[in-house]
């Protein structure tokens, strides 16, 4: 794991959360920066930055979501929706005697730094989202939606369906994470590709086997990420999808804007959640920086680490006076 720091566990609120720390902050002068990775991800995920922030300044603190890596995992799908997971987000901040932070996630990561925003602002100190915009409240439940336009083949569809998701990816961790983590198709394959390539189960049952060199992670963090999965299963990252729809329930009649200090980071090259995903953002985000980086797909954090990095640093240091 190169030199990624070992974990220490946290209890938060009853949750006990693998934490990876690195301190480039013992005075304690400005905000922790605490990122949240997304799906199938783990706190490993953030070995290129959190290096990074430490050199610069920051006590950088990545974290295994509840369900992911070392954290507990319970099975219960409720305890994933986006109320529970920023309330371990909060208890945690309690647990490290942190007042506010900076949160940074990425994917699912990012959809549940907006939701802090919203819900718990009195915890935040800015936000940075990479890839994943914050959107309006849908008119409907967003399930109906996504299968309407995409088929019941979409996985965000399939993952409805209790245990088979997690039960087929786990017969075969290197053939699932190869599959994930590949080069981003250039922009004029994407019409080609859709809505196939949204069927992530079908792919890994039936499509061929992922090419090595299109990967975009080394060969020996591929394997942290197996070893990770082989101890959690994948019933916990699973289960955020099957709270797409409680998580629109949650947002009726609440106030959607986030007044932190904001940055959004999108990549050119993410046909999951392409950079047009986040116009108007600034409507419900009126303190909103945004980026794209050119040629790179959805896994930033390995696809363009330094350009990330220069980018969310620069906005760190303009905006809390680092």
């Amino acid at each position: 794991m190169n030199d990624f720091p070992a974990p220490h566990m946290v209890d938060a609120g009853g949750v006990s959360l693998a934490v990876y720390e690195m301190d480039g902050d013992p005075a304690r002068t400005h905000p922790p920066v605490v990122f949240i990775h997304g799906w199938p991800e783990i706190g490993y995920s953030w070995k290129n930055q959190l290096p990074a922030f430490a050199e610069a300044g920051f006590r950088a603190i990545a974290i295994d979501l509840k369900g992911f890596g070392r954290s507990d995992a319970p099975k219960d799908p409720a305890l994933y929706d986006a109320a529970h997971m920023t309330n371990d987000f909060a208890a945690l901040l309690v647990a490290l005697a942190i007042d506010k932070a900076i949160f940074c996630g990425h994917d699912w990561g990012g959809a549940l730094v907006w939701s802090m925003g919203q819900l718990h602002p009195e915890r935040v100190a800015g936000l940075i989202g990479l890839c994943t915009p914050l959107r309006p409240r849908a008119p409907v439940p967003p399930l109906g939606i996504i299968e309407k336009r995409f088929g019941p083949k979409h996985y965000f569809i399939q993952f409805q369906q209790r245990d088979a998701p997690e039960t087929l990816f786990e017969t075969d961790l290197d053939r699932f994470f190869h599959l994930m983590f590949r080069k981003p198709a250039p922009k004029d394959k994407w019409a080609s590709l859709v809505p196939h390539v949204y069927d992530l189960p079908g792919r890994f049952k039936d499509g061929p086997a992922p090419s090595k060199s299109e990967g975009i992670i080394p060969e020996a963090d591929i394997q942290v990420y197996i070893e990770a999965y082989k101890r959690s299963g994948f019933h916990g990252g699973i289960n955020l999808y099957r709270n797409v729809d409680q998580n629109w329930r949650l947002t009726e009649g609440r106030n959607e804007e986030v007044r932190a200090p904001s940055l959004w980071i999108g990549a050119e090259l993410d046909l999951f959640l392409p950079p047009e995903s986040s116009d108007g953002m600034e409507q419900l985000v009126p303190d909103l920086e945004k980026h794209i980086i050119a040629n790179c797909g959805h896994w930033m954090m390995w696809e363009k680490p330094d350009a990330a990095n220069t980018l969310m640093l620069d906005w760190l240091k303009r905006r809390f006076s680092i």
